[in-house]
């Protein structure tokens, strides 16, 4: 597993042992940056600058490649103690220092947020149900701003995620995962007001 593109492409990424942490493969990852990158919903403009919120973080890869594209900030949240002792390893091999802040916690009850972020990534474990109940929990906590993208990877054969004050955009199948991308609503962050 590597950074796939930007100032770290090429840069290894470590993984916990084990199989509770599920790690997007390089090439689904490549194709949800390509996607970002192209479609007339997202762009260029998606990344440089951005406050990322990388949920479900695993090994940090999908908040990672953003900053190394071009984001601003990325958080990471993630529970597994595993994960976690990898996450940070993955921050330091990339150097990011103060742009990466790991959050050791649930998406599903996060804290308050520090700032509100306008590209989310969910990546939880599949056929539990969690988009869903991480999408309100966020928002709940001023975690997805207004107008947010949010890039949601479930497993294929789940329900496809349909959640009020979030549209679909794109629904695309990777494999055994379904990847599907969604905007926040413009007036999303007022509930957490």
């Amino acid at each position: 597993m590597r950074i796939i593109a930007g100032r770290w492409k090429g840069r290894a990424l470590v993984a916990p042992p084990g199989i509770t942490t599920r790690p997007t493969s390089d090439r689904a990852r490549q194709a949800i940056f390509d996607q970002l990158w192209h479609a007339p919903w997202a762009g260029r403009a998606v990344f440089e600058d951005a406050v990322v919120l990388d949920g479900f973080a695993g090994t940090g890869a999908m908040g990672l490649e953003a900053l190394s594209r071009g984001a601003a900030r990325a958080f990471f949240m993630e529970q597994d103690r595993a994960a976690l002792a990898a996450l940070r390893l993955n921050i330091a091999a990339c150097k990011a220092g103060d742009a990466g802040r790991v959050i050791a916690g649930d998406v599903t009850a996060p804290p308050i947020a520090a700032t509100p972020c306008s590209l989310v990534f969910l990546d939880p474990p599949y056929g539990k149900g969690l988009v869903p109940r991480a999408l309100g929990a966020l928002q709940a906590k001023g975690w997805i701003a207004p107008g947010a993208l949010i890039i949601a990877e479930t497993g294929r054969d789940e329900e496809a995620v349909m959640v009020a004050g979030f549209e679909i955009l794109s629904m695309r199948e990777h494999g055994a995962a379904r990847l599907a991308a969604l905007r926040a609503a413009p007036d999303c962050g007022e509930a957490a007001s």
